[in-house]
C-alpha cells in the first residue's frame, strides 16, 4: 500500500443503484471531491472517489506517471462502479474534468459533470517546456486562487509539478480536444468567472464541441479554481445532484435526500 498524504487516499460511499465517480485534479488528491462525495452519498447516491495514479502520495510518484496512467485510475474506478450501480455518474474537477469528458467520449455512463476543466491555457512556457524538462524537474505552481480564506490550510496538493507531468497534461489536452465531438452524454459544465488558472473560455468552448443535447453551463461568481471547496461550493454540490436526480428517473426514491 502506498503511504498517503492526509487526504490524499481514495474514498467510497455505498448508497443505492445510482452511482457517480468523483475525480480530483493535477497535483490534487480525493479530498477536494470529498466534499461532493459526502453530499452525494447522503442522498443516497453510491460515491467513489478515485485516487490518480502518482497523486496523493508524493510528487516522485507522480512524476512517473502520465495522462494515460491518470487514465487508466479514472477508468478502473467507472469499471468499479459498474459492477455495482445500475446507472454511473462521473464527475471530475481540472484534470479530472478532462477525464469525464474522455471517460465520456469512450463509455457508456449517464451523465457527465465536468468543472473548471482545461482544453486551453495561457502560459508563456508552454512552447518552452521540451527544453525546459532537461533542466528543470519540478516547477513551482502559481499562488492558489481561493475566494475561502480558510480552504488553504486543509486543501490537500503538491506545492509543485513535475515538468514530465505538464508536458503530458498539455498532450492529453490536444487528444481530448479531437475527442470531445465523441462526448455523446449529458453533460453539466460548471467553471468559474473568476479562475485565474483555468480560463473561463474554455467552458463554452467544450460546450459548443461536444455532441450531447442535453447539456447545460453553469457560472459561478465566488470562487477560484477548486470549486468543490471554495465559496461557491454549495452551489456546486446542488447542481450535481439536480442533474444526478433529473436523470436516475425511479431508481431515486422520490423525496430521498434533500432537495
Amino acid at each position: 500500500m502506498p503511504e498517503f498524504m492526509p487526504g490524499g487516499e481514495p474514498f467510497a460511499f455505498d448508497g443505492g443503484p445510482v452511482g457517480a465517480v468523483l475525480i480530483h485534479g493535477f497535483t490534487g488528491a480525493p479530498n477536494e471531491m470529498r466534499g461532493l462525495g459526502e453530499y452525494l452519498a447522503a442522498r443516497g447516491v453510491t460515491v467513489l472517489g478515485v485516487r490518480l495514479a502518482g497523486h496523493g502520495t508524493n510528487i516522485y510518484d507522480m512524476e512517473r506517471t502520465g495522462w494515460r496512467d491518470w487514465y487508466a485510475s479514472a477508468k478502473a474506478g467507472l469499471e468499479e462502479l459498474r459492477t455495482r450501480c445500475e446507472k454511473v455518474f462521473v464527475m471530475g474537477l481540472s484534470l479530472g474534468g478532462m477525464l469525464t469528458l474522455h471517460l465520456g467520449a469512450h463509455n457508456q455512463v449517464a451523465g457527465l459533470v465536468a468543472m473548471a476543466t482545461p482544453l486551453q491555457v495561457d502560459d508563456r512556457r508552454i512552447p518552452l517546456l521540451p527544453v525546459l524538462k532537461h533542466f528543470i524537474r519540478f516547477s513551482k505552481k502559481g499562488p492558489s486562487d481561493f475566494h475561502d480564506p480558510t480552504v488553504e490550510q486543509w486543501h490537500v496538493d503538491y506545492d509543485r509539478q513535475p515538468t514530465r507531468c505538464a508536458i503530458s497534461l498539455l498532450s492529453f489536452m490536444r487528444h481530448l480536444d479531437e475527442d470531445l465531438p465523441e462526448v455523446e452524454a449529458p453533460l453539466l459544465l460548471m467553471h468559474s468567472r473568476a479562475d485565474t488558472q483555468v480560463p473561463p473560455r474554455n467552458m463554452p468552448y467544450i460546450y459548443e464541441r461536444v455532441s450531447s443535447t442535453d447539456k447545460e453551463m453553469v457560472w459561478l461568481e465566488n470562487s477560484g479554481h477548486v470549486i468543490t471547496e471554495d465559496l461557491d461550493k454549495e452551489e456546486v454540490f446542488r447542481r450535481a445532484w439536480e442533474f444526478v436526480r433529473r436523470l436516475s428517473g425511479s431508481l431515486l426514491e422520490t423525496g430521498s435526500g434533500e432537495a
